[in-house]
């Protein structure tokens, strides 16, 4: 059988779970840990990139800022204390000063235990204001165009040698690796755990099997890459999304992000030598009806918050050694435009949920919103810039000193966003 012929059977016979099953199956008492967790230094990292230049304002709201609101008067949250607006409607108040997006409530017990911090005014030095360049410069980790081309993770992966075996040791959730994860290190690009199991059918899957060896048995460059593909198709075969069950409060949206920050978890538990997880949730382009407290970005934003919620209420074993990073390319515009959305801005924001996060604060020096305080022709200006939050990330959590090979021709601060050891 050619290779070809091989992977048209490998895609004709992966099966995906029954819409809703996951909820009612039982995770096997049965699977045992796998050979990989031993080699793990460091937190466990999981990288989620908003897409399309998330509008920082409506997801970590000012509303102690007068501008905000004489800017947006059809975008902008109401005030927790705004009489006219349903409690529902309202922003959830954090310190004063700044407030959750509604939507947002879901992450309201992982702010109150301290395991979570945005930090605000934050983004890159970048100035074009062009989806792709930003997304490239930021996920390479680089100012200039001309610096390496490889992404920051990957760069961590090939300066810190933990000594993990693990074909599993960085996972690229999607059609293909993020640009930060490419480079010299392998990793994986999984779009589903299911997609990597047969049918059921023993004999197709005995026969996929000894043909692959067959194929790559050989030790050329190309037999090298096929045995690592059946070394990552070993492991994978012994997880099965649609059986496992995630801990009662973990309750995952029904939708792709939902499924990828599921899959993550199910990693992280079965110790597979996890080391980095990278997730995309796209869509955050919103110059055409944004909407407020509803619509386009609210529902994207309950995505973010029941998964991130779910992912921590899961892992809720593992919080001393994991680190979840948000990140987005830009921000918005700080006026609403006639198409009652918003243009693309430059300051936005990031946020940290994990057991070592300095939580319960909104870090980050806030610029204001008056019109002598913004940057360019209307922005939140940068006050942090997001290799700085990367930085103390890959230091103190992933006991990664190396910092000037991740992040070229760069000399990080450091704030206080997380605590080492």
């Amino acid at each position: 059988m050619k290779r070809s012929e091989f992977m048209h059977v490998l895609r004709e016979s992966c099966c995906e779970p029954a819409a809703g099953d996951r909820a009612h199956r039982i995770w096997p008492a049965w699977m045992p840990r796998l050979a990989f967790s031993e080699a793990q230094r460091g937190d466990t990292l999981v990288v989620i990139f908003l897409r399309g230049a998330a509008d920082a304002l409506n997801i970590i709201v000012p509303h102690g800022e007068a501008a905000y609101y004489s800017q947006r008067p059809t975008l902008a949250i109401a005030r927790p204390d705004d009489p006219r607006a349903k409690a529902a409607d309202r922003v959830m108040d954090l310190d004063g000063f700044f407030g959750f997006h509604p939507a947002l409530r879901p992450l309201l017990p992982a702010w109150q235990q301290g395991q979570l911090a945005p930090i605000h005014a934050c983004g890159a030095p970048d100035e074009s204001r062009s989806h792709f360049k930003a997304m490239e410069l930021m996920e390479r980790g680089v100012e200039d165009p001309a610096g390496p081309a490889s992404g920051w993770i990957n760069r961590h992966l090939a300066s810190l040698d933990t000594g993990n075996p693990s074909p599993l040791r960085a996972v690229g959730l999607g059609e293909a690796a993020q640009r930060s994860l490419q480079g010299a290190i392998p990793v994986t690009a999984l779009r589903s755990i299911s997609e990597f199991h047969l049918a059921g059918d023993r004999r197709i899957e005995q026969l996929m099997q000894a043909g692959l060896s067959a194929l790559y048995r050989s030790e050329d460059p190309l037999g090298l890459l096929g045995q690592e593909t059946l070394r990552i198709l070993d492991t994978l075969e012994r997880l099965h999304p649609e059986s496992y069950r995630p801990r009662q409060a973990a309750v995952y949206p029904n939708t792709e992000f939902g499924l990828g920050l599921l899959q993550i978890a199910m990693l992280v538990k079965a110790e597979v030598g996890l080391e980095v997880a990278a997730v995309d949730l796209g869509g955050w382009d919103t110059h055409f009806a944004q909407g407020a407290n509803e619509g386009y970005m609210a529902e994207l934003l309950g995505d973010l918050g029941q998964g991130l919620a779910a992912l921590h209420a899961d892992l809720a074993d593992f919080h001393s050694r994991l680190t979840v990073v948000v990140m987005t390319e830009f921000g918005r515009r700080v006026q609403e435009n006639a198409s009652l959305g918003t243009d693309h801005g430059h300051g936005s924001l990031m946020l940290l949920l994990g057991g070592n996060v300095v939580g319960n604060k909104v870090h980050g020096r806030w610029p204001g919103l008056d019109r002598e305080q913004l940057f360019g022709p209307g922005d939140l200006a940068v006050t942090t810039d997001y290799r700085d939050v990367l930085s103390e990330v890959c230091g103190l959590r992933l006991n990664n000193p190396s910092l000037s090979q991740i992040f070229p021709n760069y000399r990080p601060q450091r704030f206080g966003f997380l605590r080492g050891g």
